[in-house]
């Protein structure tokens, strides 16, 4: 990166981020970042205070940093002070004042204790002595927790860390003391979890004044002892003395550049040692990475315009200023209402809602499930219905005992049963109406930008719902008591008294309305009383027909496991046992022979009560009855097995005659009441919207004020505006990035094999590569001088000198291009070289100082 590229990019950044705060996004977690990683005590705080050149972070023993600091460094010449994002548009001129401030701010959250807490403070510093990076400081990594913080305290503070760290764009700057084992450094462990590759990581190793005598850093720093692919960078803080003291922050940045120079192990990458230095590469890193991030940036911000785009180009259609354009809105809004409406109703291919049902398909599950089941609840109540039959035929009889089945008691329990039918149906309106009511605040929700168009729009809308399910509820009673007018016997399906007695006649079960294969249910149950010792209770899929009930291994109904004829066949409830969770019920046979092997009943179990009462039901619409029928409290009604033969078979006799006209009656309601409701209440209501809605709406004499926007509209639709500019200005900026700066290439292994042999002498400080000099301005090496040996041929292997090769020291295949000591290739964060080269610079460098 250019020096033009690396001055201009950073405020461009902050640009950015200004036009991305204004749009409501976040891109501080977006932007590249420096987050600065270690334990406690190992000099974090000091090296980002030398970056600053000023004392403002908290001071102390044990853990001081309690909170995360995002530190934005801006470069810029008017004046020098610190902004907090809470403390919005107040600048912080004194630095101490920044400390208290950044101490209080701590404790607000934390406490006066040892607390952590995962919310950061932003900081913001202007200054002209400092180059723009974006760090973060972070506690500093425990293993003990003191005062009143948590047992867990270590892996809270990990967490806390991996956070920042985990993040692809965020780089690491790993802090470990020179006096510590760099092996057991937990900031380059925590590093290495989360960049294995090493490709975002940047090792600061403090504390170099510090290392006991005759020992120093020079293998670390070199890269060769646990080798970064970014590499070490050394710095010398202000010890806790000078601190004390107050030494200035200049003074030990010049303390700190004599001690690299004068030390015998440094001095020879002292120019690539120090707190400068560390803060010029940082600046670097942060740039290139910037730049790396902008692409997948840009595209995220364009997806974002392009949806803002379509908003705000609606809101332009929409904006109800003009009055010519807002009779304009008003005749669209009634349309597009009409439009959804019908949509939802009918059905649509666009717009399909693909998590749940709604509209005309809650309808027709109204229509075709819910009203059924409601007309089942009827039918299957068999003990009421045959304890009303026994009723109406002895009180018919009166004191008289009955030879024939009276034809009063049929149509007696018919009427009543007709009359059933009326809540059921009532109930089936009401449903559609409240589905129609839902479809309706649906659609109109679309109207909420226009508080008066909406309201006004649902009474309306409503009260012609209300009208139509009034007529509605007329229309279906009057059909039933159609229904009730007349009972017609000569009905082409009805079976007729002949019929049935010809059935009992010849000992046959008549079943109305299903035929003998016709499959009434299937279902899921279990046998109950099998013996342990014969397998115990299992699970089986039954199927029930009209004539028999068999059971499978499994709901594939391919292994038949056993066929039970219906024949002679009652049913029984049975008590759950103490611990059992199952309903229970059993059938056997009325002969007292064998259900089921050498099983006298067969106890079958269902999971619920609904379940238990839906077999119920189906076993007496197959034929099957109850044990028994319920007598009331004054000895009312038959005993067990009716013990009245001749009212028993009168009882079957007109059940088996209701059942038949009964089922003419639910076949013909089935099938009238979704069309008396589809006509006079969905259709209407489709028809009222469409043609008449907008009349009314027009007859209330104020249609420009029903177009008087909503307070939340307008300031939704400033912020769409404001959204659009910010994110068009942003994408502005990113393109302003890509054209105003640019980037300097990797430098390549170099090919001089076609040079001339005069021009293939190069000093020990100087080399070219391609047509780029890289020089630390040093005087060249005459031709046959006493330092020739250090002349360098260049060829396809890289550098090579005359002098005898060593082996190869254990530096990495990618050497970081800073750490060369005879490079100074700072603008390069890597540099691909050979063994061979690195020996050879090695050798001009050595031979060149001594």
């Amino acid at each position: 990166m250019g020096n033009r590229g690396m001055e201009e990019l950073i405020p461009l950044v902050n640009r950015l981020q200004d036009a991305l705060s204004t749009a409501g996004h976040d891109c501080s977690l977006r932007l590249p970042q420096i987050a600065v990683v270690g334990g406690q005590s190992t000099g974090k705080s000091s090296v980002l205070e030398s970056f600053v050149g000023r004392d403002f972070l908290p001071r102390g023993s044990g853990i001081v940093t309690r909170r995360p600091l995002i530190l934005q460094l801006l470069h810029c010449n008017a004046g020098e002070y610190g902004e907090f994002f809470h403390c919005s548009r107040k600048k912080f001129k004194d630095f101490n004042e920044i400390r208290k401030e950044i101490e209080a701010e701590t404790q607000r959250l934390t406490g006066s204790n040892k607390c952590i807490s995962p919310v950061p403070i932003n900081l913001r510093i202007h200054s002209p002595h400092v180059l723009n990076l974006t760090l973060v400081d972070l506690p500093g990594i425990t293993k003990v927790p003191v005062g009143d913080q948590p047992a867990d305290i270590e892996y809270q503070i990990r967490d806390m860390i991996m956070q920042y760290i985990c993040k692809a764009n965020c780089l690491i700057l790993a802090v470990t003391p020179a006096n510590t084992d760099l092996a057991n450094s937990d900031a380059l462990k925590l590093a290495k979890d989360v960049d294995p590759q090493g490709l975002r990581t940047i090792g600061v190793i403090t504390k170099l004044d510090l290392m006991d005598k005759g020992t120093d850093a020079r293998e670390i720093l070199e890269n060769r002892l646990h080798p970064l692919r970014r590499g070490y960078i050394g710095v010398v803080n202000r010890s806790q003395k000078d601190i004390d003291g107050k030494k200035d922050i200049k003074a030990a940045l010049l303390a700190e550049q004599k001690f690299f120079l004068t030390h015998p192990a440094y001095k020879h990458m002292a120019e690539r040692l120090g707190t400068p230095y560390l803060q010029r590469i940082l600046n670097q890193q942060l740039t290139n990475h910037i730049r790396d991030s902008l692409p997948a940036f840009r595209n995220h911000l364009q997806s974002q315009l392009s949806a803002v785009s379509k908003q705000a180009e609606e809101h332009r259609q929409s904006s109800p200023d003009n009055p010519t354009r807002r009779t304009k809105i008003l005749l669209q809004s009634v349309n597009s209402l009409a439009s959804d409406f019908t949509e939802l109703i009918e059905g649509s291919g666009e717009n399909v809602d693909t998590t749940c049902l709604s509209g005309g398909a809650r309808i027709n599950k109204i229509f075709h499930e819910r009203f059924p089941k409601e007309l089942i609840k009827i039918e299957s109540d068999e003990t009421k219905l045959r304890q009303e039959i026994n009723y109406a035929i002895r009180n018919i009889h009166g004191v008289r005992t009955g030879l024939f089945t009276p034809d009063l008691a049929f149509e007696a329990i018919v009427k009543k049963q007709i009359t059933n039918l009326k809540d059921p149906c009532i109930k089936f309106i009401d449903m559609v109406s409240q589905e129609l009511m839902t479809t309706l605040y649906r659609c109109i929700s679309k109207l909420s930008s226009f508080p008066k168009l909406h309201n006004e729009t649902e009474r309306i809308v409503t009260a012609e719902i209300q009208r139509q399910e009034s007529i509605c509820r007329d229309q279906v009673l009057l059909l039933i008591d159609i229904q009730l007018a007349y009972i017609n016997t000569k009905h082409e399906d009805f079976v007729g008294f002949t019929t049935v007695q010809q059935a009992f006649n010849q000992n046959k079960k008549l079943v109305v309305g299903i035929a003998g294969n016709q499959v009434v249910r299937k279902g899921w149950l279990t046998i109950n009383n099998i013996r342990i010792m014969k397998g115990g209770a299992r699970e089986y899929w039954f199927i029930l027909t009209a004539e028999s009930l068999s059971w499978f291994k499994d709901d594939e109904e391919k292994e038949k496991k056993y066929m039970l004829s219906l024949d002679d066949l009652k049913f029984k409830d049975v008590e759950k046992g103490f611990m059992s969770t199952k309903y229970v019920f059993a059938i056997f046979n009325t002969e007292s022979r064998n259900v089921y092997k050498d099983y006298k009943s067969l106890e079958l179990a269902c999971n619920t009560q609904e379940e238990l009462d839906s077999w119920k039901a189906s076993l007496l619409q197959a034929g099957v009855y109850p044990e028994k029928v319920t007598v009331d409290e004054h000895g009312n009604g038959a005993s067990e097995n009716l013990r009245d033969p001749q009212l028993e078979r009168q009882v079957e006799t007109i059940r088996s005659l209701v059942d038949s006209y009964m089922c003419i009656i639910y076949k013909t309601v089935k099938d009238s009441m979704p069309k008396t409701i589809m006509h006079l209440m969905i259709k209407s209501v489709k028809e009222f919207i469409k043609s008449e809605l907008l009349a009314q709406l027009y007859a209330l004499g104020e249609s420009s004020a029903l177009m008087d926007e909503s307070p939340e509209h307008r300031q939704h639709r400033e912020e769409v505006f404001r959204k659009h500019a910010a994110l068009t200005d942003a994408l502005a900026v990113i393109g302003t990035i890509s054209t105003s700066t640019c980037s300097t290439p990797v430098t390549l292994p170099v090919d001089t094999s076609g040079v001339e042999p005069s021009r293939r002498t190069i000093s020990a400080n100087s080399v070219t590569v391609g047509k780029t000099a890289v020089c630390n301005h040093a005087p060249s090496v005459p031709r046959g001088s006493s330092q020739s040996k250090a002349t360098a041929r260049l060829s396809r292997g890289g550098l090579h000198t005359n002098q005898p090769r060593r082996a190869p020291p254990p530096v990495p295949r990618f050497f970081p291009a800073h750490r060369i000591p005879f490079l100074n290739l700072s603008v390069q964060p890597y540099a691909s070289f050979s063994y061979s080269s690195f020996l050879s610079i090695s050798n001009i460098e050595n031979e060149g100082t001594s």
